[in-house]
Protein backbone atom coordinates (compact mmCIF):
# COMPACT_ATOMS: atom_id res chain seq x y z
CA UNK A 1 0.00 0.00 0.00
CA UNK A 2 1.28 3.46 -0.89
CA UNK A 3 2.12 5.60 2.14
CA UNK A 4 0.88 9.20 2.27
CA UNK A 5 3.83 11.42 3.16
CA UNK A 6 3.28 14.02 5.84
CA UNK A 7 2.99 17.46 4.31
CA UNK A 8 5.55 18.89 6.76
CA UNK A 9 8.27 16.56 5.41
CA UNK A 10 7.59 17.63 1.83
CA UNK A 11 7.33 21.23 3.00
CA UNK A 12 10.86 21.04 4.40
CA UNK A 13 12.19 19.98 0.98
CA UNK A 14 10.27 22.78 -0.75
CA UNK A 15 11.34 25.44 1.77
CA UNK A 16 15.00 24.49 1.33
CA UNK A 17 14.77 25.72 -2.28
CA UNK A 18 11.75 28.07 -2.37
CA UNK A 19 11.35 29.65 1.05
CA UNK A 20 8.03 31.40 0.38
CA UNK A 21 6.38 28.90 -2.02
CA UNK A 22 4.04 27.35 0.57
CA UNK A 23 0.83 29.24 1.22
CA UNK A 24 -0.55 26.79 3.77
CA UNK A 25 -0.31 23.16 4.89
CA UNK A 26 -2.00 20.64 7.10
CA UNK A 27 -1.15 17.04 7.92
CA UNK A 28 -1.75 15.72 4.39
CA UNK A 29 -1.96 18.68 1.98
CA UNK A 30 0.27 21.51 0.86
CA UNK A 31 -1.07 24.67 -0.76
CA UNK A 32 1.54 26.10 -3.13
CA UNK A 33 1.47 29.74 -4.23
CA UNK A 34 0.32 30.04 -7.81
CA UNK A 35 3.55 31.57 -9.09
CA UNK A 36 5.58 28.63 -7.71
CA UNK A 37 3.50 25.63 -8.77
CA UNK A 38 5.58 24.69 -11.80
CA UNK A 39 8.92 25.08 -10.02
CA UNK A 40 7.69 23.10 -7.01
CA UNK A 41 6.35 20.30 -9.24
CA UNK A 42 9.72 20.09 -10.98
CA UNK A 43 11.50 19.97 -7.62
CA UNK A 44 9.24 17.20 -6.30
CA UNK A 45 9.79 15.09 -9.39
CA UNK A 46 13.57 15.60 -9.49
CA UNK A 47 14.24 15.41 -5.75
CA UNK A 48 15.92 12.03 -5.04
CA UNK A 49 14.29 11.68 -1.62
CA UNK A 50 10.77 12.37 -2.99
CA UNK A 51 10.96 11.08 -6.59
CA UNK A 52 7.36 11.94 -7.57
CA UNK A 53 7.59 10.53 -11.08
CA UNK A 54 3.82 10.13 -11.53
CA UNK A 55 0.93 12.56 -11.57
CA UNK A 56 -2.09 10.31 -11.04
CA UNK A 57 -4.75 13.00 -11.06
CA UNK A 58 -5.16 16.71 -11.65
CA UNK A 59 -8.52 18.33 -11.03
CA UNK A 60 -10.08 21.65 -10.06
CA UNK A 61 -12.73 22.88 -7.63
CA UNK A 62 -14.65 26.17 -7.90
CA UNK A 63 -15.06 27.78 -4.47
CA UNK A 64 -16.57 31.01 -5.89
CA UNK A 65 -13.82 33.16 -4.31
CA UNK A 66 -11.09 31.13 -6.00
CA UNK A 67 -10.39 28.02 -8.02
CA UNK A 68 -8.34 25.29 -6.41
CA UNK A 69 -6.19 22.89 -8.43
CA UNK A 70 -5.49 19.51 -6.83
CA UNK A 71 -2.43 17.51 -7.91
CA UNK A 72 -2.15 13.87 -6.74
CA UNK A 73 1.47 12.67 -6.92
CA UNK A 74 2.98 9.21 -6.50
CA UNK A 75 6.48 7.81 -6.23
CA UNK A 76 6.37 4.16 -7.23
CA UNK A 77 10.07 3.72 -6.40
CA UNK A 78 9.65 5.08 -2.88
CA UNK A 79 6.07 3.84 -2.41
CA UNK A 80 4.64 7.14 -1.20
CA UNK A 81 2.16 9.77 -2.35
CA UNK A 82 1.21 13.37 -1.72
CA UNK A 83 -1.42 15.97 -2.57
CA UNK A 84 -0.51 19.48 -3.71
CA UNK A 85 -3.08 22.22 -4.00
CA UNK A 86 -2.94 25.62 -5.60
CA UNK A 87 -5.47 28.44 -5.17
CA UNK A 88 -6.12 30.70 -8.15
CA UNK A 89 -7.72 33.93 -6.98
CA UNK A 90 -9.90 36.01 -9.27
CA UNK A 91 -12.60 34.86 -11.65
CA UNK A 92 -11.86 36.85 -14.81
CA UNK A 93 -9.01 34.84 -16.31
CA UNK A 94 -7.61 32.23 -13.91
CA UNK A 95 -4.28 30.94 -15.19
CA UNK A 96 -1.35 28.89 -13.98
CA UNK A 97 1.70 27.39 -15.64
CA UNK A 98 1.25 24.02 -17.32
CA UNK A 99 3.03 20.93 -15.99
CA UNK A 100 2.62 18.88 -19.19
CA UNK A 101 6.35 18.80 -19.83
CA UNK A 102 6.94 17.57 -16.26
CA UNK A 103 4.26 14.88 -16.40
CA UNK A 104 2.82 14.03 -19.81
CA UNK A 105 -0.28 12.69 -18.09
CA UNK A 106 -1.27 16.28 -17.28
CA UNK A 107 -2.06 16.97 -20.95
CA UNK A 108 -5.64 15.74 -21.11
CA UNK A 109 -6.39 16.68 -17.50
CA UNK A 110 -5.34 20.32 -18.04
CA UNK A 111 -7.45 20.44 -21.20
CA UNK A 112 -10.46 19.11 -19.31
CA UNK A 113 -10.02 21.71 -16.54
CA UNK A 114 -9.72 24.47 -19.16
CA UNK A 115 -12.83 23.26 -20.97
CA UNK A 116 -15.07 22.74 -17.95
CA UNK A 117 -13.72 25.30 -15.44
CA UNK A 118 -12.04 27.97 -17.57
CA UNK A 119 -8.62 27.73 -15.91
CA UNK A 120 -5.95 28.44 -18.50
CA UNK A 121 -2.63 26.57 -18.42
CA UNK A 122 0.19 28.78 -19.67
CA UNK A 123 2.55 26.91 -21.95
CA UNK A 124 0.22 23.98 -22.63
CA UNK A 125 1.04 22.72 -26.16
CA UNK A 126 -2.58 22.11 -27.23
CA UNK A 127 -5.01 23.87 -24.90
CA UNK A 128 -8.34 23.37 -26.61
CA UNK A 129 -11.73 22.04 -25.61
CA UNK A 130 -12.04 18.31 -25.08
CA UNK A 131 -15.63 17.70 -23.86
CA UNK A 132 -17.55 20.66 -25.27
CA UNK A 133 -17.21 22.10 -28.76
CA UNK A 134 -15.17 25.08 -29.93
CA UNK A 135 -17.38 28.12 -29.54
CA UNK A 136 -19.24 26.73 -26.52
CA UNK A 137 -20.31 29.75 -24.43
CA UNK A 138 -18.41 29.74 -21.15
CA UNK A 139 -17.22 26.84 -19.04
CA UNK A 140 -20.03 24.57 -17.79
CA UNK A 141 -18.68 23.68 -14.33
CA UNK A 142 -17.99 27.25 -13.22
CA UNK A 143 -20.41 28.26 -10.52
CA UNK A 144 -21.08 31.49 -12.43
CA UNK A 145 -22.09 29.43 -15.49
CA UNK A 146 -24.39 27.30 -13.36
CA UNK A 147 -26.01 30.35 -11.81
CA UNK A 148 -24.31 29.78 -8.43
Amino acid sequence: MTKMLQAELIGDVIRSTYDDAIEDLNECNLWIRQEYIRRVCTLLKESPQLDFQTLTSLTAVDYIGYFELVYHLVSIQRNHSSVLKCRLYGRDAPAVESVTDIWRGADLQEREIWDLMGVSFIGHPNLKRVLTWEGFPGHPLQKSHLGG
